[in-house]
């Protein structure tokens, strides 16, 4: 209930405030929309936050926008290891300068005597929020990095379903906590723009770049000397340079929508579909509406037992591991040793949750292909500089004789309780409730 709150309620709460919030003070509150500019009261501090933090955040945005609105361009990009190795990168940098901006910023409205008195409650929570959303986000590249790579079929997936009101929270729900709370948070400050100066963002002044150049005379000697001497002249001039470079970027990304804006159109507005194609998607979601009732009348069958049967003895090999669904109703994996010991772990990678495959290597460990992780199967150790930093856990088993009695057993990291040999090999291994991720 709560996933579902977060995952799907939340975000369309956060963006109906964002839509009527901000046409309701455009319309009856147009004045407050503003960011109340501090530069009178304070100029040293705001030049070395505000333009960090603008020129890292805009850079930060255009690669988060980019995937969901041109997905087919922003996967050709990322197909290449150099371009995606650029854009990983350059987004990098972006966010810790963006980051070093709010910091800016933020310190300067809490310690700056004569800021304080135009300094909301409102805009320090918000400044606050923003510090920890681009700490975050710097902290999910970090932790799971090329997400420009595997964001586009989670992330970028999970945000088309909620604009095409077909929300999968799924895609969302079994991601890491840091990338979940990156994705909370950000409808969160959605929410709060028509509450906040956030709302300044929709009153770009666009006309300053194109209107007729003004050439002002200062009649103060004294102050046109000391702009002279100052390092790069007027600070001014400096400002408006800034301002036509950013218009430059912004009309070479403009122009790069525009060659793909036919495509653009169909993923937003989507294909009109005929009789038969709707008959082919109602029926596909009643297949998942019938593949749903089933997982869950597994989950209760499984409330009901302390044994799920995962195969006989003799049927386990050593060198490919077995699938099955333990009673999480998550993947897991069925090998022997050596020594014919029943030997289950989990099959979902610690690092994204992929499932690992089942063969074992030479040196005994399987693989995670999604971003390739080795883990050993005796141990469930992952191996050094893999993504994954968490051992994949031991399930639980007991060896079950055909008349339903347990002769054997074993705990994750224990010794085997009651008789094992390796020749009962017509008696059940099932997995039991007890494991190292039950017990964590």
């Amino acid at each position: 209930m709560l996933e579902a709150f977060l995952y799907v309620g939340f975000p369309y709460l956060a963006l109906t405030l964002l839509v009527v919030g901000t046409a309701y003070r455009f319309l009856f509150r147009r004045y407050t929309v503003s960011s109340l500019s501090s530069q009178v009261l304070e100029s040293r501090a705001l030049a070395f936050g505000s333009v960090p933090w603008h020129l890292g955040i805009l850079v930060v945005l255009a690669g988060h926008l980019l995937p969901f609105l041109a997905p087919g361009l922003w996967q050709s990009l990322v197909a290449s290891a150099a371009a995606l190795l650029v854009i990983e990168v350059v987004g990098m940098a972006a966010a810790i300068l963006a980051f070093l901006g709010i910091v800016v910023l933020l310190a300067r409205r809490v310690l700056v005597a004569r800021l304080q008195g135009v300094t909301t409650a409102v805009d320090l929570v918000v400044l606050i929020l923003l510090a920890a959303q681009v700490l975050l986000g710097i902290l999910v590249a970090a932790l799971y990095p090329w997400g420009a790579a595997w964001a586009p079929g989670t992330l970028m997936r999970y945000l088309h379903g909620l604009f095409t009101l077909s929300p999968d929270m799924l895609l969302v729900s079994e991601m890491p906590a840091a990338i979940k709370a990156h994705v909370v948070l950000a409808f969160g400050l959605f929410a709060l723009v028509p509450f906040s100066r956030l709302v300044h963002a929709f009153v770009v002044p666009l006309e300053y770049l194109v209107r007729p150049f003004q050439r002002v005379i200062w009649t103060n000697v004294r102050r046109a000397e000391r702009l002279s001497e100052l390092p790069g002249g007027d600070p001014e001039e400096g400002r408006r340079g800034l301002v036509r470079g950013l218009a430059g970027v912004g009309g070479a990304m403009a122009l790069m929508a525009i060659g793909v804006f036919d495509k653009l159109a169909r993923f937003v507005k989507g294909d009109s579909m005929s009789k038969q194609e709707k008959e082919t998607l109602l029926s596909h979601k009643l297949e998942r509406l019938e593949q749903t009732a089933e997982q869950r009348s597994l989950e209760l069958e499984r409330m009901r037992t302390t044994l799920i049967p995962v195969a006989k003895l003799g049927d386990l090999k050593s060198a490919s591991g077995k699938y099955f669904i333990d009673f999480e109703m998550r993947a897991a994996l069925a090998f022997k040793d050596e020594l014919g010991v029943p030997i289950l772990i989990s099959a979902k990678c610690t690092h994204l949750g992929c499932t690992v495959g089942s063969q074992v290597d030479d040196q005994g460990r399987i693989l995670c292909p999604c971003h390739v992780s080795y883990f050993n199967v005796k141990t469930g150790q992952p191996n050094e500089g893999a993504p994954a930093k968490a051992p994949l856990p031991h399930l639980a088993w007991a060896l079950r004789a055909p008349d339903g009695k347990v002769v054997a057993s074993r705990a994750p990291g224990g010794e085997i309780q009651g008789t094992f040999n390796p020749e009962l090999v017509d008696h059940d291994v099932c997995v039991t409730q007890a494991s190292e991720r039950g017990e964590a």
